[in-house]
């Protein structure tokens, strides 16, 4: 096909202790990227023929860098391509924005000529992209790439290993986004470069029982180890109005965990009922206006367990 229009879901970042190195997808809210072959660009080069509040300069652009990475793995020099991105995610947000559009970019790219590449190849070129807008971590484009639950055992060399989350199991995500704009270069800055060894010992033993919990399908596990982060999350809840009655908002209403979403200001808390994630998330909400007196909006949504694809 000359042309292909493209989703890739919204992702959700360390997952409380597993900073930089666990993440996963979510059904329902993300970008839509189309690209095409266009007779008018320059054979090799990619035009952003439209986007809304970010560069259309294909070098500062995280859609533009990925699939330019994406064209070059391919070593296509015959055509040009032209790509449309459509933003459903908030800038700054926590919900894996730039690594969305870089996803849809390198899966768009290679499909078009032929799908030659693997994931891990993908999740490099989106790397390309991340590197130059938040930094080098994969726990945003992998799952928006893959799918699902993602474990980066490795940047270098990169290995990748995907979770099953039981499919018989039911699993609610419920994301508030309060009116604040947390940029991730911001959000890591304050992050200690030293920690001892307690708070080591206490992060990765939290980290490891997050993955067997979600293996497993423990959801109470999961929550509890999700709220457990000892290192990051101290840091950054301070520059969150709110946060910490936010948090505390959530687990009150019987949700199993909370954390920030990625570098925030997005909260995520987990639930195993729609229902309930509805009312879980008008307390984070109400908690938000009255103790960070910021306005938010709060959504339930599934796991992701296709990641980046044609629609």
């Amino acid at each position: 096909f000359p042309s292909f229009i493209f989703f890739p879901p919204a992702t959700i970042a360390n997952l409380g202790p597993g900073f930089d190195f666990l993440g996963c997808a979510v059904d329902g809210i993300g970008d839509f990227i189309d690209l095409s072959v266009d007779p008018n660009v320059k054979p090799g080069e990619v035009v952003i023929a439209s986007i809304i509040k970010l560069s259309t300069n294909p070098l500062y652009n995280c859609a533009g860098i990925a699939a330019i990475a994406a064209m070059k793995m391919l070593g296509i020099r015959s055509v040009g391509l032209s790509l449309t991105l459509e933003k459903g995610l908030p800038l700054g947000s926590g919900l894996g924005s730039s690594a969305a559009s870089a996803a849809a970019a390198a899966v768009a790219v290679n499909e078009l000529f032929g799908g030659k590449l693997s994931s891990t190849d993908l999740i490099m070129a989106g790397l390309e992209s991340e590197a130059k807008v938040s930094g080098y971590h994969a726990d945003n484009i992998a799952p928006a790439i893959m799918g699902g639950f993602v474990l980066i055992r490795s940047y270098d060399p990169l290995d990748i290993i995907s979770l099953k989350f039981p499919a018989d199991k039911d699993l609610f995500f419920v994301l508030v986004n309060p009116e604040f704009e947390a940029p991730t270069k911001k959000m890591r800055a304050v992050l200690p470069s030293e920690i001892g060894m307690k708070d080591h010992i206490s992060n990765c033993s939290q980290a490891a029982a997050l993955v067997a919990s979600l293996i497993n399908g423990d959801l109470k596990v999961l929550g509890s180890a999700l709220s457990s982060d000892g290192i990051v999350e101290p840091n950054r809840i301070p520059l969150i109005p709110g946060m910490k009655a936010v948090k505390k908002a959530a687990i009150n209403a019987k949700a199993f965990g909370c954390t920030i979403s990625g570098a925030g200001p997005t909260a995520v808390a987990i639930t195993d009922n729609e229902e309930k994630g509805k009312f879980i998330g008008e307390k984070m909400v109400e908690a938000f206006m009255e103790k960070g007196n910021l306005k938010a909006s709060a959504t339930v949504r599934r796991l992701d367990r296709d990641g980046a694809r044609v629609i």
